[in-house]
């Protein structure tokens, strides 16, 4: 099956899962850390885009997590660089405010935008870019905390804040107003490598139907395999491991089709 002649919305009817790398960026290049702090310069962006494009990505995200003006013209830079050597589908996000900034992300060549604190801030904005882009664009990235007794609080201003704000309320509301889609990120398996959080991603799949990313803590191929067999999760999304040449995107599908989840082979890249 070409990856180009199907886009996601038929991806997720069909049960094929995705897997996607994500680039966090600041000041240009891609960077990493743990838990959201002690960031290390990882490389160049574009590079990496292609490589896993050539590896078989189904998507790429990339954060600007700098989230500055400056930082902005240097993501819009980078996104149309990159959309030029890639036919893979970019998510972007990072210090969205409003329409216009969603509309630059767009117009630079991103397939999708992700927005976070600006949402929780002000929920309308959800809406507002739905009802403008379509929710199909709109792509809800939630870092989140485990506070214990099965409470998770989101947290903004690149995890640094605790909202109080609970998980499934907040995720509930957000695709009422129209988010297509919800990345879920687990601060506290961030970079651990110690797999996803699944306790909290089943608490997020029993709440909504929209779907649902994956993201934090894959450190092996069988934490992908655990986290598609566990939950319902759609997509799963990781960086270090792919960064650091632990695994590549075309070896992590091959262990997932022999252990009989559906994933795509071709290396093309899915249709937005």
């Amino acid at each position: 099956m070409c990856l180009c002649k199907v886009n996601k919305e038929r991806l997720i009817k069909m049960g094929i899962k995705r897997i996607i790398p994500c680039l966090d960026i600041y000041k240009g290049k891609v960077v990493k850390g743990i838990n959201f702090v002690g960031l290390r310069e990882v490389g160049d962006p574009v590079e990496y885009a292609v490589q896993y494009a050539k590896q078989g990505a189904d998507e790429i995200v990339m954060l600007d997590i700098a989230a500055t003006k400056e930082g902005r013209q240097n993501m819009l830079n980078l996104l149309k660089e990159t959309v030029k050597k890639v036919s893979v589908p970019i998510t972007a996000g990072g210090g969205i405010e409003c329409a216009e900034d969603i509309r630059m992300l767009l117009d630079a060549g991103a397939k999708r935008i992700s927005i976070n604190t600006a949402a929780v801030r002000r929920p309308e904005l959800i809406r507002e870019a739905a009802e403008e882009f379509g929710s199909k664009c709109v792509v809800l990235a939630i870092d989140c905390r485990d506070m214990g007794k099965g409470q998770y609080h989101v947290m903004i201003n690149g995890g640094k804040k605790d909202t109080g704000i609970e998980l499934t309320s907040w995720a509930s509301e957000a695709a009422a107003l129209g988010a297509g889609e919800i990345l879920l990120t687990s601060m506290d398996a961030d970079g651990a490598k110690n797999g996803y959080d699944i306790s909290m991603l089943n608490a997020l799949c029993r709440t909504v139907k929209i779907p649902l990313i994956a993201s934090g803590g894959c450190g092996t191929v069988g934490h992908f395999i655990k986290v598609f067999k566990e939950t319902e999760c759609d997509a799963a999304l990781a960086a270090s491991i792919f960064h650091y040449g632990d695994l590549t995107v075309d070896t992590v599908k091959k262990a997932l089709k022999n252990s009989g989840i559906p994933v795509l082979m071709d290396k093309e890249g899915a249709c937005a």
